[in-house]
């Protein structure tokens, strides 16, 4: 038992360690504030166009279940 309890530490610590050393330092830093959208871009690329994808997808998955019952 307290075998692997040193080998659970070990291996925690070795993740945790292995984790921060890929911390970039010069990227940029997301910031806190939220998104604007007064502005036209920031409502096509976060409501329009992921609201065309899911429609596309669902539209794609109704035409493969129509061929294969064909």
């Amino acid at each position: 038992m307290k075998n692997s309890k040193n080998i659970f530490t070990a291996l925690f610590i070795a993740f945790f360690s292995v984790g921060y050393a890929q911390k970039a330092t010069e990227a940029n830093k997301p910031s806190d504030a939220p998104l604007d959208f007064s502005q036209p871009a920031n409502i096509v690329l976060f409501i329009v166009l992921p609201v065309i994808i899911i429609l596309l997808y669902f539209a794609w998955r109704r035409a493969k279940r129509n061929d294969s019952e064909e």
